[in-house]
């Protein structure tokens, strides 16, 4: 879902914004995407697609194989969920700005919510977005450490992190919007849910004959990813201190044994949205959950 205004910035800011008013008011009366008007001052309106319009947006071959979010259709799960959405919406805005500013390649097809990663047993982990990025330039000024240009990796593992189609470094990262919605706790178990995705391998399917020689089991990312994509909290609906308590309740469960292996091979980073909005997702403005004394960029990878 997304407000106009919001609309407008991800698919045609160098146009006016009634230009995009006019092609959102053609879908609708197409029946491709229709609004709800939200309560509040300004009575912000927020489009999401119809039924039809899902549908016939699955047949695009970008799109083939993707479902829409659960609720995505529905205009009251729109309406409950409005708050969280645009949130996500709005952070997804500022990865594709600083992509544009900074000549890197993110497009709003790049930014897919609620991508489901089965755990088994009826379980899954599901993203509020899973986020392609691929940067163009193989330097050090967003705080990448060590990034090489021929391998692609970046940094000492490369986690989340493949050789570009075009050159460059290609970045992938779960996306996580806490809105202090839940508790600092519960927040931070979310981290045990990826250590179990990051584990997790299906039992292989039962044969008649044994082979002499079975394969390994392999776990089930690696069917999407060549690499495990890094972990990213947005934090936002809370002040400073709010915000320091949800970080230190990250870096608690950062402390956990079962989580060592997992942290040596995935970056996990958290930052206030606040400090997106005012100095760009590429700043040092995220924080580490292993360590804490000093801030990074989101493209970081190997540790000090």
């Amino acid at each position: 879902m997304a407000a106009t205004a919001q609309m407008h910035l991800i698919l045609s800011p160098e146009v006016r914004i009634e230009q995009t008013r006019r092609r959102l008011a053609k879908l609708r009366e197409e029946g491709l995407v229709d609004r709800i008007t939200l309560p509040r001052a300004g009575r912000t309106r927020v489009w999401h697609p119809t039924p039809y319009g899902a549908q016939l947006a699955g047949e695009w071959p970008e799109l083939r194989g993707r479902r829409p979010p659960r609720g995505a259709v529905d205009r009251t799960a729109v309406r409950l969920k409005a708050g969280h959405g645009l949130t996500v919406t709005e952070t997804a805005l500022l990865f594709l700005q600083d992509a544009r500013r900074r000549g890197d390649v993110c497009r709003p097809l790049d930014w897919i919510p609620e991508v489901r990663h089965p755990l088994g047993g009826g379980e899954a982990v599901v993203p509020d977005a899973l986020l392609y990025y691929q940067r163009r330039s193989a330097d050090g000024a967003s705080g990448a450490h060590g990034a090489d240009r021929t391998t692609g990796t970046d940094g000492a593992d490369g986690a989340g992190d493949t050789e570009g189609t075009r050159g460059g470094v290609m970045l992938r990262a779960f996306v996580e919007v806490d809105r202090a919605t839940m508790g600092p706790e519960r927040l931070a178990a979310k981290l045990g849910a990826y250590v179990r995705l990051h584990r997790y391998a299906p039992a292989p399917a039962v044969r008649p004959r044994q082979q002499p020689f079975p394969e390994p089991m392999q776990e089930s990312w690696r069917q999407r990813y060549p690499l495990f994509p890094r972990l990213l909290f947005v934090l936002d609906g809370t002040g400073p201190a709010g915000v320091t308590t949800r970080i230190h309740a990250l870096r608690a469960a950062a402390r956990g044994i079962a989580l060592a292996g997992f942290l040596r091979e995935v970056p996990v980073l958290a930052a206030p949205l606040a400090d997106l909005l005012h100095h760009g997702p590429a700043a040092p403005v995220w924080h580490p959950i292993q360590e804490s004394d000093h801030r990074v960029g989101w493209m970081h990878t190997r540790h000090p």
